[in-house]
Formats: structure tokens, sequence, C-alpha cells
């Protein structure tokens, strides 16, 4: 038995799973080399930014570009994070009762709903966002927080309710039908057996929709420039323009806004994994 399983064994198996491991690091390190280059850049001096040939590690390295982040970026960072969260605890709102809806109420027009929400995520976000402008020009939210999470929202909601969906779709009815015997109303199904056993559409929800409002420049650069309360991206932008010579200092920027993202992003993880996937095998 053992020298037909070495024969059946395919040869240079090691070999080829040693080129594939080499492959995926190469082309690993060339897609983080953009990141790497913009930690280096951010702890070097202005003097050394344009040196022929570049460091590639910084050799003098100052910390003048974080203190200008301290002193300039702050406010702009702090917008940023209140808008994510304003969109995700409304994008939360709004999707988890959608998706429940569709997925186990099964209202008349749900397929055509669906529908709707996939065609929604396909509308370009400058349409939206000139849209959004004229609404907000009449109502006098342009250039406020409380607009911009619901710009935002509109990105999130549309995809969220399909995650929802797929996801609660696998919740067993037996379950839902246990709770109505126990006189429990489909609210009260909802909140206390449906919305905790959807933990990881949640944390996928809460992620991608804190990703997109963090990340925003359309919205941002339509509804709420020159105002007073600007996202981190408006702050880069403006940054740049002003101190087009402080690249350290824009780098350390960008750093700084790239933290909470990937932190988010690390932490859940395995949470998005499965909340991706929900739905896309039937038992």
């Amino acid at each position: 038995m053992t020298t037909i399983a070495t024969a059946l064994r395919p040869r240079g198996g090691r070999r080829t799973t040693w080129w594939k491991t080499a492959t995926g690091l190469v082309l690993t390190a060339v897609m983080l080399f953009p990141v790497y280059w913009m930690l280096n850049a951010s702890f070097t001096r202005d003097q050394d930014i344009r040196k022929s040939p570049p460091d590639l590690l910084p050799v003098h390295g100052t910390l003048e570009g974080y203190r200008a982040v301290l002193d300039d970026q702050l406010p702009y960072l702090g917008t940023s994070l209140v808008i994510g969260l304003g969109t995700v605890i409304l994008t939360v709102a709004l999707a988890a009762p959608a998706g429940y809806a569709l997925a186990k109420l099964r209202p008349r027009g749900g397929g055509v709903l669906s529908f709707l929400f996939l065609v929604a995520q396909m509308i370009p976000g400058i349409i939206m966002a000139m849209g959004f402008y004229t609404i907000y020009l009449s109502l006098g939210l342009l250039q406020s927080v409380p607009g911009l999470i619901v710009a935002d929202s509109t990105l999130a909601v549309p995809f969220a309710v399909l995650i929802f969906t797929a996801f609660m779709s696998g919740i067993p009815d037996e379950l839902l039908q246990a709770a109505k015997t126990d006189g429990a109303g489909p609210v009260r199904t909802f909140w206390s057996i449906v919305l905790p056993m959807s933990r990881n559409a949640v944390v996928t929800v809460s992620l991608f929709a804190f990703l997109w409002s963090w990340s925003d420049f359309v919205f941002a650069s339509t509804l709420a420039s020159g105002g007073a309360h600007e996202p981190i991206t408006l702050g880069i932008y403006h940054y740049i323009g002003n101190n087009n010579q402080e690249w350290n200092a824009i780098m350390a920027t960008a750093v700084v806004a790239s933290l909470p993202a990937a932190v988010i992003l690390v932490l859940a993880q395995r949470y998005v994994a499965a909340g991706v996937t929900a739905g896309a095998v039937k038992d």
C-alpha cells in the first residue's frame, strides 16, 4: 500500500507548493509596497524625500509629520468618526428589519424589492451626490454631519439588506414557529431571536458601512466642502493643497487615517467571512 500511495503521489508536490508560496509572497509584497512607502515617507525628513536614490528606510527619522497631524487633523478625524458611527447605526437600524422581512415574513413583491436593492448598488455615487445636493440645498442640510450620515447610508443600506436577507434565510423556521407558539409577535421574535443569531451579519454590515463612510470623498466634497465639520478625506485633500512640500506630514496623515479602518478590519475579519458567505450554500 505504501508503494502504491508513493507511486500515485504527484511528483514535485513540494516544489509546486514552494513555488505557489513564493509567488503569493511576491504578489503580496508588490501590493503592500505602497503602504510600506507611505510609512517610510511619513518618518522621512522633508529634505530627504527627493533624495536620489531614495532611502529604503528612514535613516534620519523624524516625528514632525505626526506632530503636524495632531495639530491640524484631529478635528477632521473626529468628524469622520462621528459620521462613520452614525452611518453604522442608521444602516443597521434600517437594513436589519428589512432583511428579516424579506427573509422570513416574505411580503408580496419581495423579489422585486431585492432586485431593486441590487440595482441601487449600480448607481454611480456622483449622480446620487447631485440629487442630495439639490435636496439638501432646499432643506438647509448642506455642510452638516447628519446630512453626510444619511448620504453615506444610501451606499450601505442596499448591500446591507442583501447580506441580512441571505443570512437570516438560514435561520431555521422552527425557531420562529416556537417563538410564535410562546406568544411572541414578529417584532419580539426579531429582537430576541433573529437579531442575536445574526451577529456575524451585523458585524459584516457595520464594518462595510464604516469603511464606506470613512473613505467617502464624493459625498464629502459635494455636500460638506467648506463647512465647519469636514471628514478626514477632505482634510487630506486640503492638506495636500496647503502643504504640498511637506510630504512627511501628508504621508503621516494618510497613515493615521488608515489606522482605524485597518484595526477594525483585522478584529472583525472572522465575523466578516461568516457573514459574507452566509446563504451561499443550501442544505
